[in-house]
């Protein structure tokens, strides 16, 4: 192709070759016809669909090694694609209103955009590199986690006596921008399905394909990458509410208050917070309160006063159960450490690992001793 390139255009066609690695099965055997391994792509195209299958064969082809070719992977493509075609579903059902752009909408556009433009960057620099698969991760972790899970829920409308309420007009026209982005981002590697989405998302001209759209964004500039430093904070606070919820059996749909312990360093995202993890208030307390349950996210300090919310009767439960469990451990630990023979011939990590087993078990039990009094004495 060298010759033919200087033969027929007097230059060389091309500088740069990337070879793939061996098509290799879940077990790691060559595929050949004699094994029999060797799937009908047709008939995975039926099953899964051809951007699934696509997907998923990238998805199994990292830069730099063979292809370990799983048909589980062409299952999460076909369940990637479900997710683009149901968000997209979502967002065109909106109805629209001129109304004022709530707060925390607009905190949500302004890091999403930033979001976008970071993990467009990641990917130039991923393709330069022929990493095609770290690139198709990036987006897709982009699409499914930062837009589906965390953006769309931060601007989705209120629902209120059962009726979801219309959504500003500014917020939702991000938000098809966003999309159309998303779609041109994901396009190389999922052409069907980002082709039609596309087409439906604006109206377009006689012609008009994403194959020929032109996608350029900025790099973040410094007061947007200092946002998306800020948001990640955000997301870990709002996941430590959660996490009390889950650890208390509170039902998503009831609302608590949260407490910043001493200061609050994310003000500014106060709307944001009390709307991703169902507040009914977040304010700033010299000290936690008696009944809180307390997390911290860096070095700032959280609590939720939990109050009557608990089933006292299933708390005390559960913590006797895990008592129970660890002064089985913590018996079995002491055993192993009483044994003579053992402390003798075991190496000096392995016996300094089960006495931090011990002191560690020791702490956690006062703990819950300490809880469990507290909890009956409700």
């Amino acid at each position: 192709m060298i010759m033919a390139g200087y033969e027929y255009q007097g230059k060389m066609p091309f500088k740069h070759v990337y070879f793939t690695g061996i098509v290799r099965d879940k077990l790691g055997r060559k595929m050949s016809k004699s094994l029999g391994n060797s799937p009908d792509p047709i008939g995975l195209i039926e099953k899964y669909g051809a951007d699934g299958v696509r997907m998923g064969m990238m998805l199994a082809a990292p830069a730099g090694n063979d292809i370990l070719f799983d048909e589980a992977l062409c299952e999460q493509g076909r369940n990637f694609n479900n997710k683009i075609w149901n968000a997209f579903r979502l967002v065109q059902g909106w109805q629209t209103a001129d109304i004022a752009q709530p707060e925390a909408s607009a905190l949500a556009v302004k890091w999403f955009d930033a979001k976008l433009k970071e993990a467009y960057a990641t990917m130039e620099e991923q393709f330069k590199q022929y990493r095609i698969s770290e690139a198709l991760m990036t987006v897709y972790r982009l699409f499914w986690d930062e837009f589906s899970s965390w953006y769309l829920e931060m601007i989705k409308p209120a629902y209120v006596d059962g009726k979801a309420q219309p959504m500003d007009k500014t917020t939702f026209e991000a938000t098809l921008k966003f999309f159309e982005t998303l779609l041109e981002m994901l396009h190389p590697f999922m052409p069907f399905i980002t082709e039609e989405l596309w087409q439906h998302i604006y109206d377009r001209k006689d012609g008009e394909s994403i194959m020929t759209a032109v996608l350029k964004l900025d790099a973040p500039t410094a007061e947007e990458t200092k946002l998306l430093a800020d948001f990640e904070n955000v997301k870990q606070i709002v996941a430590g509410v959660r996490a009390v919820r889950n650890q208390k059996n509170i039902a998503p749909k009831v609302e608590l208050a949260l407490q910043a312990i001493k200061q609050n360093n994310f003000e500014a995202f106060n709307s944001v917070i009390i709307k991703m993890a169902n507040l009914k208030s977040f304010t700033t307390e010299a000290e936690k309160s008696a009944d809180a349950s307390g997390f911290m996210v860096g070095t700032d300090e959280f609590a939720v006063p939990v109050g009557d919310l608990i089933d006292v009767k299933a708390e005390i439960e559960k913590a006797e159960k895990e008592l129970q469990h660890l002064e089985g451990f913590l018996m079995g630990v002491r055993k192993k450490l009483g044994n003579e023979n053992f402390v003798a011939h075991a190496p000096e990590a392995v016996i300094a690992r089960e006495r931090k087993k011990e002191s560690d078990s020791v702490e956690k039990i006062a703990a819950l001793k300490a809880q469990l009094e507290e909890l009956k004495n409700k």
